[in-house]
C-alpha cells in the first residue's frame, strides 16, 4: 500500500485522522452521485450513476491504488430522452439496475426551476445483465412507472432475488411512494405491491391539485414521502420517509405491505433548507439496531441572503433500537464531527457563509447480506457528510458512539457549476467499503478517493 498518495493539481491534500489515502481517480471529469460494487471472480468493479446526467462510468477497482476507467455507458438513448438523469444504481445476482428520472426535482435549490416546463425522459428502472460480461452491461428490460417526465425513481433497494424495492413517483400520489417490482423475468418486470401514507393519495381528496413535477422546495421536503431506500431485512422494510420520520412496513406479503412501526423525527431534527428530512434507515448487520439520518444540504446552493441568519436545526445521525419493530426507540445521537485543529472555519455550520447553513450527513455505507464483497460489520458506521468528509464511527456500544477516523477532501478544481451561489468546497456524496477494507468515496465536483482506516 502506498503510504501517501499525492492528489493531482492540489495545493492542499485535505485533512485526515487515523486513515490514509490509497488511491484517487478524477473520473475523466464525469460527475457521479451513487456507486454500486460487483465482484466477478477476483475482479472488483464499481458502477457509477451520473448526477444530473446520463453517463454511467464503469471502474475496475481490483487494484485500489490504480483505479481504471473501463468505459462509460448510457442506460437509455440520449437523443430520445434528452432530459434523462440516472442518479442511482444497484448491483446483485449478476444484474445491474439503474434508476431513471427526468423533471425539476431539486432544480429549485439550484435556481434552475422553470414552472410549467415539460421534460422528455423515461421514469422507472432499467435492468442489465452483468453476469455474462461485467464490463459490457447488456440491456434486459425496462419498467415504466407510468408518470413520464417526472422525478421517477430515486433511491431503491436491491439485494438480489426476485424483488426491487423502489422510492418512486406514482400517478395520483404526491411525493414518492413505496413500490415493489417483481423481476423474476427481468425482460418483463411488473409491479406487485405498493404502500403509501394516507395523505399522499391526492386523488382521494375533493378538489386537491397535484403537480407530479413540483420542485423540491422546503415546504415539499418537509412532507411525508419515501426518500428511501426501503431497506429490507427478514421481510421487514425500514424506510426513511422524509418529514414522517422512520416508517417500518411488513412485506412478508409483497402484494399487501402494511405499516407496523413509526418513529417521527420532526420537527426536532432537520433544518428548513435541509434535504430529505429523514433520508436513510439502515439496520446494522447482526444487531437489533438501526441508523437513521436527517440529510443536510450542499452549501454550494446556499447564500447569506437566502439563509438570512435563521437558526438551523440539528441534521444528525441517530441510533434506534428496533428489537421490537412495532416500537422503534431512539436511544442515542452520533457526535458532531470533529473539527481539525487547523481547519479554516470554526465549525461545519459556518463554512464560507455568514449565517449558519443546513449542515448534515448524506450517504452511509450500506452492507447487504447477499453482497459478500461489501464489508458486513455491525460495529462500524461510515458516513459521507456533505462538508465534513468521510467519518468513521465505532458503534460497538450503541449508547456511547465514538468517532474514530475522518478524511475531508481538498477543495475541488472543477469548473464552478451553473447556478451555484455558495462557496466551492469539497463535498462528499457516497461511500462503499469492500471486504478488503478499502473505502471508496465519491465527491460532488471531483473524483473518487480510496481510503483505509488505521484503527
Amino acid at each position: 500500500m502506498k503510504a501517501n498518495i499525492v492528489i493531482p493539481n492540489r495545493d492542499h491534500q485535505g485533512y485526515i485522522k487515523n486513515m490514509h489515502l490509497v488511491g484517487f481517480h478524477d473520473l475523466d471529469n464525469h460527475r457521479i452521485f451513487q456507486m454500486a460494487m460487483h465482484r466477478f471472480g477476483d475482479k472488483y468493479y464499481i458502477y457509477c450513476a451520473g448526477r444530473g446526467c446520463q453517463v454511467c462510468p464503469i471502474l475496475d477497482v481490483t487494484d485500489p491504488e490504480n483505479i481504471k476507467m473501463i468505459k462509460t455507458f448510457m442506460p437509455v438513448d440520449p437523443v430520445e430522452n434528452p432530459d434523462q438523469s440516472v442518479g442511482k444504481i444497484q448491483a446483485a445476482d449478476g444484474l445491474l439496475i439503474t434508476a431513471l428520472k427526468a423533471g425539476n426535482g431539486a432544480a429549485l435549490a439550484r435556481g434552475e426551476y422553470i414552472e410549467g416546463r415539460t421534460f422528455s425522459g423515461k421514469s422507472g428502472i432499467a435492468i442489465f445483465d452483468i453476469k455474462t460480461d461485467p464490463e459490457n452491461p447488456r440491456f434486459l428490460g425496462y419498467w415504466d412507472d407510468g408518470v413520464h417526465g417526472t422525478n421517477g425513481v430515486h433511491r431503491f433497494f436491491y439485494n438480489g432475488g426476485r424483488y426491487v424495492h423502489l422510492s418512486c413517483d406514482c400517478l395520483g400520489f404526491e411525493g414518492m411512494i413505496y413500490r415493489i417490482i417483481d423481476i423474476i423475468d427481468p425482460e418483463n418486470p411488473v409491479e406487485v405491491g405498493r404502500w403509501w401514507l394516507p395523505e399522499q393519495f391526492a386523488d382521494g381528496y375533493i378538489g386537491r391539485k397535484l403537480d407530479h413535477n413540483a420542485p423540491h422546495s422546503p415546504e415539499y421536503m418537509k412532507k411525508g414521502w419515501l426518500h428511501g431506500p426501503a431497506f429490507v431485512r427478514d421481510d421487514i422494510a425500514y424506510c426513511g420517509y422524509c418529514g414522517a420520520g422512520l416508517v417500518i412496513v411488513d412485506v412478508h406479503d409483497v402484494k399487501r405491505p402494511h405499516l407496523i412501526g413509526h418513529l417521527p423525527l420532526q420537527p426536532t431534527f432537520s433544518s428548513y433548507y435541509a434535504g430529505a428530512k429523514t433520508h436513510t434507515a439502515l439496520p446494522l448487520p447482526g444487531r437489533d439496531l438501526l441508523v437513521a439520518t436527517n440529510e443536510g444540504e450542499r452549501f454550494t446552493w446556499m447564500s447569506n441572503e437566502k439563509l438570512a441568519g435563521m437558526p438551523q436545526a440539528l441534521n444528525n445521525i441517530h441510533m434506534i433500537d428496533i428489537s421490537d419493530p412495532g416500537n422503534p426507540t431512539l436511544i442515542a445521537e452520533f457526535p458532531y464531527p470533529e473539527v481539525p485543529a487547523d481547519f479554516p472555519y470554526r465549525n461545519f455550520n459556518f463554512m464560507g457563509l455568514d449565517s449558519p447553513g443546513p449542515f448534515g450527513p448524506h450517504n452511509l455505507h450500506e452492507p447487504m447480506d447477499n453482497k459478500p464483497w461489501l464489508e458486513q460489520r455491525g460495529d462500524r458506521v461510515y458516513c459521507c457528510y456533505f462538508h465534513a468528509g468521510m467519518r468513521v464511527y465505532d458503534v460497538s456500544d450503541p449508547y456511547y458512539i465514538k468517532e474514530i477516523a475522518y478524511y475531508i477532501p481538498p477543495k475541488p478544481v472543477a469548473e464552478r457549476p451553473k447556478g451555484m451561489k455558495g462557496p466551492v468546497m469539497g463535498i462528499t456524496e457516497d461511500c462503499i467499503v469492500d471486504d478488503r477494507g478499502n473505502i471508496f468515496m465519491d465527491t460532488y465536483l471531483d473524483g473518487v478517493y480510496v481510503l483505509r482506516c488505521d484503527v
